[in-house]
């Protein structure tokens, strides 16, 4: 682990240092009387809001519209997007914008910060993360305003559509429509294919990954020259995606998807298994939801998005190296492969420190939160629980209910989600050191 030069900071303690400040900051922003309508946001209210937005969650204690004054909204905007990229990406590129030379500290933390696989283009790699996402965000707006502009008016049609876009590709999940009804989300929008298409577009646009970017920009549509991560991305994104369309129509199609149409079916089974990728959006009611259908986004949303993304959860890289590594061991072959590429021992490690990890979290949150809110169901906490580690946002509607201590929790959890569970325990580390005497071997069983 790296320690910075000046202050003897490792780079992981730097970045979520970085984002526990920023957290403060818009804590700050968000208890100012003109930032809440009626009465001053609490601190804990202000913190909760504050820590989802710059989480890219979702998560709320109080409609975004309906709470939250436009100066508000505008300090929920930018905690999004400053989350979703990445504050060092934003200062870096700030700082080629002014041409100031990036030095190698810089650089080797903006490495870590957007999880890239080597030093070597990470000044142009955030050139192309900034560049890139004004472009995908932009094009989203505009689309977007096809449908907002005639429903709200062109001056508001435009505003919802910069912060809905902007929500989307960072996988945050806040939305504007409580105007029409409180905690409504898209749920008037569910069987536009318009709203669907370009909602799911960002989500999943923003939760591939920025090393993901580069190399598609790379080679284009030259499938050979991929790196084996990017192949391992694209093709698990695709399963997952439609894999858990199908698995919701299954589960509501006679149930809560009865009432749509065959195509508003279909554009609600697919949004409901990309939203569920970390995004947080819901064109349904998610208390409505069938327990195989919540059972099925749990699953979804542990899993998350892709490593250097604006999505969170353990990742997809994480899942398949570990499958991979089961499925070969069950055949009695070693290690682990994947297209035809050996997966190093040390990933192999780190995917499982990262499950384990979440999972214990997970289990320590849902005890406590048991304890002190022994009246809410299990099913609404551990929901609760994988949307907040996930970074997602979506909730059976337990979030208003939570109290102080829940809160704290979950405020927590969406912490850890963002900046990786593995980073904030590593953190607390100091750097690895080889014992002089090692223990002699000792066998137990297992299984």
């Amino acid at each position: 682990m790296k320690k910075s030069r000046k202050n003897g900071l490792s780079q992981m303690q730097m970045i979520a240092a970085g984002f526990f400040i920023i957290i403060l900051l818009g804590t700050l922003l968000l208890m100012l009387p003109i930032s809440a309508k009626g009465e001053a946001a609490s601190f804990l209210d202000a913190l909760f809001t504050a820590t989802s937005a710059t989480c890219v969650t979702g998560l709320v204690v109080a409609d975004t519209c309906r709470n939250w004054t436009l100066f508000g909204q505008f300090v929920i905007l930018l905690l999004i997007q400053t989350g979703g990229l990445g504050f060092m990406t934003i200062g870096v590129f700030f700082s080629i914008y002014i041409r100031r030379k990036i030095s190698l500290r810089e650089r080797e933390l903006l490495q870590e910060s957007i999880n890239t696989l080597q030093l070597a283009g990470v000044v142009r790699l955030t050139k192309l993360i900034v560049k890139g996402t004004l472009l995908v965000e932009g094009i989203g707006a505009v689309l977007l305003s096809l449908r907002f502009i005639p429903r709200f008016g062109f001056w508001k049609g435009c505003y919802y559509s910069i912060f809905h876009a902007i929500s989307a590709f960072c996988n945050g999940g806040f939305d504007l429509m409580g105007e029409q009804e409180a905690y409504i989300s898209l749920s008037s929008f569910v069987s536009d294919p318009i709203v669907n298409l370009v909602i799911m577009a960002l989500i999943v646009i923003g939760g591939i990954g920025f090393v993901v970017w580069r190399d598609l920009y790379e080679h284009r549509l030259q499938i050979r020259k991929y790196m084996l991560h990017t192949k391992i991305v694209l093709l698990t994104t695709a399963v997952l995606i439609f894999g858990g369309a199908f698995l919701f129509w299954i589960f509501e199609r006679r149930a809560l998807f009865a009432e749509l149409s065959p195509g508003g079916q279909a554009l609600a089974a697919l949004f409901s298994s990309v939203t569920a990728r970390t995004a947080g959006f819901n064109t349904v009611d998610t208390g409505a939801l069938s327990n195989g259908s919540l059972l099925l986004t749990m699953i979804l949303m542990f899993i998350g998005g892709s490593p250097g993304s604006t999505a969170g959860g353990i990742k997809t890289t994480t899942v398949v190296v570990l499958l991979m590594y089961t499925w070969n061991s069950l055949r009695n072959k070693q290690g682990c492969s994947v297209f035809e590429r050996r997966i190093p021992d040390e990933i192999i490690k780190k995917s499982s420190m990262v499950l384990v990890i979440n999972l214990l979290m997970a289990l320590v949150a849902a005890i406590i939160i048991c304890a002190v809110q022994p009246e809410l169901s299990m099913n609404s906490i551990a929901f609760e629980i994988c949307s907040a580690i996930g970074t997602v946002g979506m909730t059976c509607g337990i979030t208003r209910d939570l109290n102080g201590i829940s809160r704290c929790v979950i405020i927590f959890l969406m912490y850890c989600g963002r900046i990786g569970s593995m980073t904030f325990a590593l953190s607390f580390m100091q750097k690895k050191k080889m014992d002089p005497v090692q223990y002699p071997h000792g066998k137990i069983t297992v299984g």
